[in-house]
């Protein structure tokens, strides 16, 4: 019986670092994967490299973004960071 009370703390402790820290990430990551799903042709992203541009084409796990006229950018889904309203990107369109 006095091993129940040894490994109690343990068990509280691994609850509460769940709880804090494990279970807010992963809800974080399933917002940003329903975000990612989400993603359209016209929408204004910023990746995670801080590089505003909006979107043009999606295809499987690449998009490709539009950051200024004649200028456009390849990359992985993963590499958006956020979709912003389109008043704060400023690409120039032709």
């Amino acid at each position: 019986m006095d091993y129940v009370y040894a490994i109690l703390p343990w068990v509280l402790i691994f609850g509460i670092f769940w709880f804090f820290l494990i279970r807010p990430q992963r809800k974080q990551k399933k917002e940003h994967q329903q975000m990612l799903d989400n993603l359209k042709s016209g929408d204004s992203v910023v990746t995670i490299g801080g590089i505003k541009g909006k979107v043009i084409k999606i295809k499987d796990n690449n998009i490709k973004i539009r950051v200024s006229s004649n200028v456009d950018i390849d990359l992985v889904k993963n590499a958006i960071a956020r979709v912003v309203d389109n008043t704060e990107v400023t690409t120039e369109e032709e």
